[in-house]
């Protein structure tokens, strides 16, 4: 990094996002004194504020919907002297044995003495243009989180993973008929998963099937399908459309290998598919003072509730992080 910045600061705590995790961890952080600088990237608030109302939250017992709860969070970080700023980190160079140095929009340098990565996931999506245009009126990257709004109702759910079963199979018990969409004629879900997928007389499998287009003016009301076989087109009545061809964890600005011409550098780890490992029953990474909360490190849960006990994680571990180094 040998671009001098004109906008350079040193802050004790910075945090990478704004959903759940981010800000719990800024709550947290900031309670205990800790001088916390977060970041809402991009997305601010992050995929709750893809769906209108959140169910599921304790403390909420009408719910709330997605953008009003991060609201409430943001005011709750700023309330203890959380700093909440907009930008995206652009670059980020590990030092262990110097400092961390994180780039925000190209333009502004930040030195920190702990970092929390809180950058969550982004669904993967099918690419048809009604998906985005009805996203929290019927379209779904959540059964967990919206399959209630359904009860009764029938409803169709895109994969052939583990995901796509799994939430096939979670909202067999609340809606009256799932229709799982497979363009393929077989499942990639493990054994176990197809055994029991089977047994559900309320699910019915449609092989080689892809959704062209999702009809309805301001809620889902239908699919139009087609046969990637014999091309065969139909139309199935549904008032849910779920997708659940995975996540991306939004971790490329970390990057997994480095040039050898810059040996002084480290990365953080990740996995295969790009999630940030962390130390079992932590958030800690790696790299020393480095932490992850929320769906950038968990892939198996991916709740709101658990993206903010593990942004209070990330806030304790780096509180006592620091303890160990004063």
């Amino acid at each position: 990094m040998s671009k001098t910045f004109k906008n350079s600061e040193k802050v004790t705590l910075l945090i990478l996002g704004a959903g759940p995790a981010g800000y719990t961890a800024a709550i947290y952080a900031a309670r205990s004194g800790l001088e916390t600088v977060l970041y809402q990237g991009p997305q601010p608030g992050g995929l709750l504020t893809t769906t209108t109302d959140v169910d599921n939250y304790p403390g909420y017992p009408q719910g709330i919907e997605g953008m009003a709860m991060m609201d409430n969070l943001q005011k709750q970080a700023e309330r203890f002297g959380s700093k909440i700023r907009q930008g995206t980190a652009t670059q980020v160079v590990f030092h262990p044995e110097k400092k961390y140095q994180v780039i925000i929009d190209n333009q502004h340098l930040i030195i920190p003495q702990l970092l929390i990565i809180a950058t969550g996931a982004s669904s993967k999506w099918l690419g048809i243009p009604s998906e985005q245009r009805l996203l929290g009126r019927g379209v779904s990257t959540c059964a967990v989180c919206d399959g209630n709004f359904f009860k009764n109702q029938d409803v169709a759910v895109v994969g052939g993973g583990n995901t796509a079963v799994e939430e096939a199979m979670y909202l067999s018990k609340i809606c009256n008929k799932v229709y799982l969409l497979v363009r393929r004629d077989q499942l990639r879900a493990t054994h176990i998963l197809q055994k029991n997928l089977m047994k559900l007389p309320n699910v019915e499998i449609l092989w080689h099937t892809e959704a062209q287009e999702i009809i309805g003016k301001d809620m889902v009301e239908g699919i139009h399908v087609i046969n990637n076989q014999t091309k065969v087109k139909s139309t199935i009545a549904v008032q849910g459309f779920f997708i659940a061809i995975g996540h991306i964890p939004n971790t490329a600005i970390f990057p997994s290998h480095l040039p050898a011409a810059i040996p002084s550098e480290k990365i953080v780890f990740k996995d295969a598919i790009g999630y940030i490992q962390t130390v079992p029953g932590t958030s800690k990474t790696n790299l020393p003072g480095i932490f992850a909360a929320g769906d950038v490190q968990d892939k198996n849960y991916r709740q709101a509730i658990t993206a903010a006990a593990s942004g209070c994680m990330a806030a304790l571990d780096a509180e006592r992080y620091l303890q160990t180094k004063n």
